[in-house]
């Protein structure tokens, strides 16, 4: 990659942990959504440097659609819990019903 690439993606991930950091002060109760994708993980270890070495303030959300394998499950856990994150999750009553 050549410097100015590399620049350019320092500049965009520095604006997106400014952007995380302003919401966290700016609003009362914010969430993270978390869907365990890749987005999501990205999303994760911005919030990990915007407020390292502290925990990030806010929780993640999942949105549980009971479609997920077990083994995605496990991974999620893992993945909140070496964050040192709290996670809500809400869980689709119809997909468990089903």
């Amino acid at each position: 990659m050549n410097q100015f690439v590399l620049n350019h993606l320092r500049e965009l991930e520095h604006e997106s942990i400014h952007i995380i950091r302003e919401v966290a002060a700016e609003f009362e109760k914010p969430v993270m959504l978390f869907s365990v994708g890749k987005d999501s993980m990205c999303m994760l270890r911005l919030a990990q440097k915007a407020f390292y070495p502290g925990k990030i303030p806010f929780p993640l959300m999942q949105v549980n659609t009971t479609f997920k394998s077990r083994e995605m499950i496990r991974f999620r856990d893992a993945v909140v819990k070496d964050s040192g994150a709290d996670l809500i999750e809400w869980i689709n009553q119809k997909g468990v019903a089903e």
